[in-house]
């Protein structure tokens, strides 16, 4: 895989600061999943859950959509946890929204769902666990 080129740390800080709305693809109902607990803790930061889950129909108090294309509010990131195969799905779907950040979360990396959601002009983050991120802005 070629080097990807991702934000600077304080790139990041300023995205983290800067938006109020994830849409998690991929957010589990069960709270001992890593989507849910991830999405919890980010929630409780202050930000606004959109769980992306064909299966469910609320996850940590909120409307659940099916899809990224279901979510009529503006979305500031998109926070995939999906296998890294299902990415350029849903790098797709991202392009199709007013998404800025396209987030893939700790252990997801694929090239083609870079350069799809790059290519659409969102800013792309992968192999990053965003509560991670969000701890160092604090």
């Amino acid at each position: 895989m070629s080097k990807l080129e991702y934000p600077a740390q304080n790139e990041i800080k300023n995205i983290l600061k800067e938006s109020k709305t994830i849409a998690v693809v991929g957010l589990s109902e069960d709270p001992s999943r890593t989507s849910y607990q991830v999405s919890k803790v980010m929630q409780n930061a202050g930000y606004k859950i959109i769980p992306v889950n064909p299966k469910a129909t609320e996850v940590l108090g909120e409307k659940a959509a099916a899809s990224l294309q279901e979510i009529e509010e503006p979305i500031d990131i998109i926070n995939v946890f999906r296998r890294s195969e299902h990415l350029p799905g849903v790098a797709k779907d991202a392009a199709e929204t007013n998404a800025d950040v396209f987030w893939a979360q700790l252990g997801l990396e694929n090239e083609q769902a870079y350069h799809i959601a790059k290519d659409a002009g969102l800013t792309v983050i992968m192999d990053k666990c965003i509560k991670v991120e969000h701890a160092k802005t604090m």
